[in-house]
């Protein structure tokens, strides 16, 4: 007698809690397609333009944060490093190079989740094209590690995997259709804690 009911209830339920899950699964899992891949760095250029897929536009909605628009800049992010291994909040890096021509530009580390890192008090998180020390060819070279360096150097000391977020503003990149020719940063480990 209760068995159609039960099976009825059963397979509603499997239907909107799985479709329910893997909505919000796509929507975590990516910010959109139209991803640009360039060594360890990825960015996805339409994600803020009108042009954008419909899972860019729900992440959009849901993310609460201003994008910038496509004539405005350009946002990269890594989570691995040049050898393909995924960045660690407790191992050092290198990140050297130059970055594509933009009026300014900033490097934040952010972690798993996109959040700026909790650092001890007047320690740097962030580095900008302002602040950054260059070489005369002006190609850079930015320590990240928990102890202070001399030159560029941004703290890193996190126990989780972390992000880096190189934001390229007013640059003539972002409107450019050959961006898989950018010139990006290399991102280089230097060792590990262990601890």
């Amino acid at each position: 007698m209760f068995r159609l009911p039960v099976l009825v209830f059963l397979t509603l339920a499997i239907a909107f809690g799985g479709g329910a899950w893997s909505a919000s699964w796509m929507l975590k899992a990516t910010s959109g397609f139209g991803a640009i891949k360039l060594g360890p760095w990825s960015a996805y250029p339409s994600l803020q333009t009108a042009d954008a897929d419909p899972f860019a536009k729900a992440h959009r909605a849901g993310d609460g944060r201003i994008l910038l628009g496509r004539a405005e800049g350009l946002v990269f992010t890594a989570s691995d490093d040049e050898s393909g291994a995924a960045l660690s909040g407790r191992c050092s890096y290198e990140v050297s190079g130059s970055t594509p021509p933009a009026r300014f530009w900033t490097l934040t580390v952010t972690d798993a989740d996109n959040r700026p890192l909790e650092a001890p008090p007047r320690v740097p998180t962030s580095i900008n094209s302002w602040t950054t020390l260059r070489n005369v060819d002006g190609s850079f070279r930015i320590r990240l590690d928990a102890s202070a360096q001399a030159g560029n150097w941004i703290w890193l000391n996190a126990n989780s995997n972390i992000s880096l977020v190189l934001t390229l503003i007013d640059t003539p990149a972002a409107a450019s259709l050959s961006m898989v020719e950018l010139d990006l940063p290399k991102i280089s480990k230097i060792g590990c804690d262990d601890a």
